[in-house]
């Protein structure tokens, strides 16, 4: 090895490198071999930059398709995965056979075919197959679970909230078995009366452009069985398919002869009993479906200010969320009283102005008439505490036909009741020009009219509330009808003692407030529905020559029966009249 020493040359021409293993390299081998070190350096320098493009390049290519999944709500395309199914001879009933290969991926269908219809044959799902074959523990006694599964309607087909509900029924009724218990699990459809009903005119408008007016009651009718046979049996597949664990051979329809049966048996009894009672109240009235509808079938839906909505049967938008102001003229003066209205084609059937009895402005004219500018009608100007006079022009009109409000207001003051809407959302007999017209074609003529009569105020946006009917999506009109009602305070008040005395437990705990809060606000219920599919009230009313005319909510002269007949002997009864002098309409 050499060493450095005072003796070594300092020409750099002439230096020589030593290296550490060979010879000492010259000053040209030296240059050469830094020209290729500086070489790698630039070639390792722009791999680098070609590297780095590349990331960037994946980078905005990621991006841009994650922009794109994102304007398509995040779906990416479903690869389709293949799906292996059990092929295996075993015949329906028998037991399945698995000595096969299995698959190499969980497949549901490979694993949940064949065994349903030998766990029907076998009979594990009646109560009396334990019996049969009684358990190991036999001596113990048995406790029995019986549940009746929600019905699904014959609307369609099942949904996922249909799934989640038997697969907890199912677990609930696997459960009570694996504990040694007598199980019970009944399944069946609902007729689901108006859901259906509203489905199959939807249809036969669809397919063969007809109503179920032009087809006629019977021939309506037979649509929607072979609507119900089809989807009913659909619906069974689909329970069964999820290995819900019922007792098929009780299946049950809620409009079999034996459940009609009950449904008219706990009618009687609770008409005769006077929990079932006919009334004329405001209802929820459907002019596309032409029948009353339930509370929990209305969506209320909130408006902030003045929308346009489509409303069934009109082909242009109908303005909402708005106060309309108009003057009615005193009678005899050169005054007027000027009134706001979300609903101007109800002023056709205004009987009365309302004012609050302590409003300083308007005490000079209590007792006094304004004149309808329309029809040959004199309305009382009269006094109501419901009035708040801060609000609008501090003068109310008076529509008790048509508004839950008016209506009480109406009764209190002994007011005039004027249907000014008919069942089809037509304006009635009672509104002299604007009869026929359809009722929101009304509302725009009459703010014409108002208009040249210069009874016009002024037109202001405001926060309401628009019932819609959830089944045909048009808005409600509360209709003044005859109707049958449960009266719920009794029962309402026993479940809330139920809950109070922990005989009836709610978990969780925080909901019971949600439970007290609904029974003690309760409303009679109307139950009566203008339908021609589902179970026809089994009540009757009486007429005779030889007894005095009866009212239409006169519970006196209703009768209810299993039969006409069955019906006949017991009018016949009450008023000691013979069968033959009595009639019955239905």
């Amino acid at each position: 090895m050499a060493t450095s020493g005072s003796n070594q040359p300092n020409d750099e021409n002439n230096q020589q490198a030593i290296a550490d293993d060979g010879p000492p390299k010259t000053a040209k081998q030296l240059a050469k071999e830094a020209e290729k070190a500086e070489k790698l350096r630039k070639f390792e320098e722009k791999q680098r930059k070609v590297q780095e493009t590349q990331r960037a390049q994946a980078i905005a290519e990621q991006q841009k398709k994650d922009k794109e999944s994102a304007k398509n709500g995040g779906k990416k395309k479903a690869v389709p995965r293949e799906v292996t199914e059990y092929t295996s001879s075993t015949n329906p009933g028998e037991k399945k056979d698995i000595h096969c290969e299995l698959p190499k991926a969980y497949s549901p269908k490979y694993v949940e075919a064949a065994w349903y219809t030998w766990w029907e044959k076998e009979g594990f799902f009646r109560p009396e197959y334990y019996d049969q074959h009684p358990p190991s523990n036999a001596s113990i006694p048995r406790k029995s679970f019986t549940m009746v599964i929600p019905p699904p309607n014959v609307t369609g087909y099942l949904h996922l909230g249909h799934a989640i509900m038997c697969t907890i029924e199912d677990t609930l009724s696997r459960w009570h078995r694996m504990c040694g218990d007598t199980v019970l699990w009944v399944p069946g459809c609902d007729h689901a009366g108006i859901a259906t009903q509203v489905v199959v005119e939807k249809k036969l408008m669809r397919e063969q452009h007809l109503t179920r007016h032009d087809l006629g009651r019977e021939r309506f009718l037979d649509e929607v069985w072979k609507w119900k046979n089809d989807k009913g049996d659909h619906i069974y597949e689909q329970i069964k398919a999820l290995g819900s664990s019922c007792d098929w051979s009780r299946k049950v329809f809620t409009m079999d002869k034996d459940m009609s049966f009950a449904v008219e048996e706990a009618f009687i009894r609770m008409h005769e009993k006077k929990i079932i009672y006919r009334s004329t109240r405001l209802v929820n009235w459907s002019c596309t479906l032409k029948s009353a509808i339930s509370d929990i079938e209305v969506e209320k839906t909130e408006l902030k200010g003045r929308t346009l909505l489509r409303v069934a049967g009109y082909d242009e938008p109908v303005e909402f969320g708005v106060l309309t102001y108009f003057a009615y003229p005193v009678e005899n003066s050169k005054e007027e009283i000027v009134v706001a209205t979300t609903r101007l084609e109800t002023m056709l059937g205004d009987t009365a102005v309302v004012v609050h009895p302590d409003d300083e402005r308007y005490k000079h004219l209590h007792g006094k008439y304004v004149q309808h500018p329309f029809l040959p009608r004199r309305l009382p100007i009269l006094t109501d505490t419901m009035v708040d006079p801060s609000f609008g022009s501090g003068a109310v009109k008076v529509t008790p036909a048509h508004d839950p409000n008016d209506f009480e207001c109406g009764r209190r003051l002994s007011l005039e009741f004027i249907t000014c809407i008919d069942d089809d959302g037509l304006m009635s007999s009672e509104c002299g020009p604007y009869a026929g017209k359809p009722r929101f074609h009304a509302r725009r003529q009459l703010l014409h009219d108002l208009k040249e009569r210069g009874l016009y105020r002024d037109t202001k946006e405001n926060e309401m509330i628009i019932p819609i009917c959830s089944r045909s999506k048009d808005i409600i009109e509360p209709l003044l009808k005859p109707q049958w009602y449960v009266n719920c305070k009794t029962m309402a008040q026993r479940s809330i003692d139920a809950v109070r005395s922990k005989e009836l437990k709610i978990l969780p705990t925080m909901f019971e407030p949600v439970w007290y809060r609904w029974l003690e606000d309760i409303r009679d219920w109307c139950i009566s529905r203008q339908l021609w599919w589902g179970h026809r009230i089994p009540s009757y009313f009486i007429k005779s020559d030889d007894i005095p005319p009866g009212n239409n909510i006169d519970d006196q002269y209703w009768v209810s029966a299993h039969s006409y007949d069955e019906a006949l002997e017991k009018a016949a009864q009450r008023f000691n009249v013979s069968k033959e002098k009595i009639r019955l309409e239905q």
